[in-house]
C-alpha cells in the first residue's frame, strides 16, 4: 500500500460517496462532476491497492477494504478539521456535538432536548441534520454524525450489518396513534377499533427505495387508498385537520397537533409499537455528546406522556437476539 500520494481532496471525496451511497449523489453534494470523483476514488484504490467500493445497481458498497480505509480516512479528516477551527478561534470538538434525527423527532424531541442542554450547559455546541434511518446510518459510519436518533418498527431489527455493530439505546417504546379531524365520526370516542379503519382515506408518506415510510395503519386487510402524500409532518396533520384524511403519528407528536386535530388510540389489530433509538458507533462518548445523550433521554420523558411508552434507562442496551442479521429499523 502506497498513501504517500493520497490527497485530502480524495479521502474527502470517498467519504462523501460512503455515506451518501452513490457516486451521482456524492458528486451533487460536493459540485464536482461524476468522472471528477470517479477518478478521485480509483487513485485512492490504486493507493490501497484493493477495491474499495463495490459498485452495484442499487449504489455503492464499501468492501472489507473500504471499511478500514474509511475509519482512518474519518480520523485524518477529523484531525484536520478540529485543528482548523482551533486556528480559526472556534470551540473545539469536544464542546460541539453533531446530531442526526429521523424526520418526526424534529417536531418535539430534538428542540426540547437542545433548549434543555442550552441551559444547562451554554458552552456546548450541537448541530443537527434530518434523514432517514439509512441515511443517518451511513452518516454515523462516516463519521459526519457522533449521534443519530432513530426510529424503529417490529422485528426491531438491527439498522444495519456492518462491523462494527452500532450500539443502540432505546430512549422509548411506545405505541403507534392515529390522528384523525376533529370532525370526524371517529374523533367521538379517545379510541378506535382497527376494524373501523377499513374504507378510510390516508395522509401518507411516500416511499422511497431505502425505506417505507409511515402514514397507514400497518395491516389493513385492504389495499389503502392514498389521498394526499407528503413527508413534512407538520403539513400530514394540518392536511388532517382540514378533513382530507387520516395518518398515523407517534405517540411523541400528540402534543403538536394543530387545532381540529384528535390523537386516538387503536384497539385490535397487532398493537403496533414504536422505537426512538439512539445510536452511535462502539468508542467512548465525548463529554458533551453524552451530556446530550441525557438530555435526549429527559426530553423523551417530558415530550410523551404517561402510559404511552415504555420507557427504558438510557445506559441499557437493546437486546438484539442473533437472528437479527438484516437491517429493519424505519423511518417515522
Amino acid at each position: 500500500m502506497d498513501f504517500g500520494n493520497v490527497s485530502l481532496t480524495g479521502l474527502r471525496v470517498f467519504r462523501e460517496v460512503a455515506e451518501r451511497g452513490t457516486l451521482t449523489s456524492a458528486a451533487t453534494a460536493l459540485g464536482y462532476t461524476q468522472s471528477a470523483v470517479s477518478r478521485q476514488i480509483a487513485a485512492l484504490e490504486r493507493a490501497a491497492r484493493a477495491p474499495l467500493l463495490e459498485r452495484r445497481r442499487d449504489g455503492a458498497r464499501l468492501t472489507p477494504a473500504g471499511h478500514i480505509v474509511l475509519r482512518r480516512a474519518v480520523a485524518v479528516l477529523d484531525h484536520i478539521d478540529a485543528t482548523a477551527r482551533e486556528l480559526d478561534g472556534l470551540p473545539a470538538e469536544a464542546g460541539t456535538v453533531r446530531l442526526g434525527w429521523y424526520t418526526s423527532a424534529g417536531a418535539v424531541l430534538i428542540p426540547t432536548a437542545i433548549a434543555a442542554l442550552r441551559r444547562s450547559h451554554p458552552a456546548i455546541t450541537v448541530t443537527t441534520r434530518e434523514g432517514s434511518t439509512p441515511a443517518l446510518v451511513r452518516a454515523l459510519r462516516a463519521g459526519r454524525v457522533d449521534l443519530a436518533v432513530l426510529a424503529s418498527a417490529p422485528p426491531f431489527r438491527p439498522p444495519d450489518t456492518e462491523s462494527p455493530p452500532l450500539i443502540l439505546r432505546t430512549l422509548t417504546e411506545r405505541s403507534l396513534s392515529l390522528a384523525v379531524p376533529a370532525t370526524h365520526p371517529l374523533a367521538r370516542a379517545d379510541s378506535v377499533d382497527v376494524a373501523d379503519l377499513r374504507g378510510q382515506r390516508w395522509i401518507a408518506s411516500p416511499s422511497s427505495g431505502e425505506e417505507k415510510l409511515m402514514g397507514v395503519w400497518p395491516g389493513l386487510d385492504e389495499r389503502p387508498e392514498i389521498a394526499h402524500t407528503a413527508r413534512d409532518w407538520l403539513a400530514k396533520l394540518h392536511l388532517v385537520a382540514a378533513g382530507c384524511g387520516l395518518t398515523t403519528v407517534p405517540s411523541s407528536l400528540a402534543s403538536a397537533a394543530p387545532p381540529g386535530v384528535r390523537v386516538l388510540n387503536v384497539r385490535g389489530g397487532s398493537g403496533e409499537q414504536r422505537r426512538i433509538l439512539l445510536a452511535r458507533l462502539p468508542h467512548p462518548l465525548p463529554e458533551a455528546a453524552a451530556r446530550l445523550a441525557d438530555a435526549l433521554h429527559a426530553a423523551i420523558a417530558e415530550a410523551i406522556p404517561p402510559g404511552s411508552q415504555r420507557r427504558r434507562g438510557l445506559r441499557e442496551p437493546v437486546e438484539l437476539g442473533p437472528e437479527s442479521t438484516r437491517g429493519g429499523s424505519r423511518g417515522g
